[in-house]
């Protein structure tokens, strides 16, 4: 076990600031469970984003309409954390509360070992940032929020991405016109959610001196999506694609439910499963063999 899955060589952090000052755009796929961290760190990925709505789906059972508890994430957060070297960004919704509340949600989470967290100027109960019907708070009170987060961090590599929901509800120019403000507050990385075209992504990169974060959501998303070429060119950073593994076991499940239903039995979807012993060796089941035998008395 040693110096794989539970011990670090450089602190996740510092990891995750050295991603954001290379030249190479960072691609961060979804992951709403420890299973999926595994995999994700086994494709070869260099960082995680923790998916909120992934984790209210997944942990819950529930639809992303701010149902989740800041309970509920940083468990599933830590056992993220527990199980991969990568850094891992974690969807921490509107902070679950006012400033005060972001002060004990920025500690809370650093002490997780995340290296970063997404939070954004959305009311309580949040909404998925591709749903309609969103409410914001005053730019003002966001603003004082942002400042909270970044006075109470410990670790100044700690990341803070801050996101605005504005476009949807007062348009694209107060969208930005937030986003300077939480750049100027102390965002790390700037997420302007849910531009609708490639001119708008453009005008949103050009307008704030920042790291940007784009939010790919495939089959509905209000996004374009791009390829990474593409938005580097745009002038992004950071790209999240925070539903596919998501969406894609979904589909898995229901296909070789429908078939066990129908027919009794899974042998006409074995060749798609991965065999008995490969589910246990994603998770490292060898290491933990080998651990019994030499502590065997």
């Amino acid at each position: 076990m040693g110096s794989d899955k539970y011990r670090s060589i450089e602190k996740k952090t510092a990891q995750l600031r050295t991603l954001l000052q290379a030249d190479d755009i960072l691609l961060m796929p979804g992951s709403f469970n420890a299973l999926s961290a595994i995999l994700v760190e086994q494709a070869g990925f260099k960082g995680i984003y923790i998916t909120g709505a992934g984790l209210a789906s997944n942990f819950v059972g529930y639809p992303d309409i701010g149902l989740t508890t800041m309970s509920d994430v940083l468990e599933n957060a830590r056992n993220i954390v527990n199980v991969t070297n990568l850094p891992v960004i974690c969807d921490a919704d509107t902070g679950f509360g006012n400033a005060i509340n972001m002060i004990r949600t920025v500690k809370e989470f650093e002490n997780a070992g995340v290296a970063g967290i997404q939070i954004e100027d959305q009311v309580m109960p949040k909404k998925c940032g591709h749903t309609e019907g969103k409410l914001l708070i005053s730019k003002e009170e966001m603003v004082q929020k942002v400042k909270a987060a970044v006075d109470t961090r410990k670790d100044n590599n700690f990341v803070l991405v801050v996101r605005t929901d504005a476009i949807a509800v007062n348009g694209l120019d107060d969208a930005i016109e937030r986003a300077v403000a939480y750049r100027e507050a102390g965002a790390d990385v700037i997420f302007v959610e849910a531009p609708t075209s490639k001119e708008d992504m453009r005008k949103i990169c050009q307008s704030i001196k920042a790291p940007h974060l784009a939010n790919m959501v495939e089959g509905g998303g209000k996004t374009p999506i791009l390829s990474l070429h593409e938005l580097k060119e745009l002038g992004y950073k950071i790209v999240i694609y925070p539903a596919s593994a998501w969406m894609a076991s979904i589909k898995a499940m229901q296909e070789v439910l429908a078939i066990l239903k129908k027919e009794g039995t899974t042998s006409r979807y074995a060749s798609r499963m991965v065999s008995f012993q490969e589910m246990f060796e994603v998770v490292g089941r060898s290491k933990f063999v080998a651990l019994e035998k030499k502590y065997a008395s």
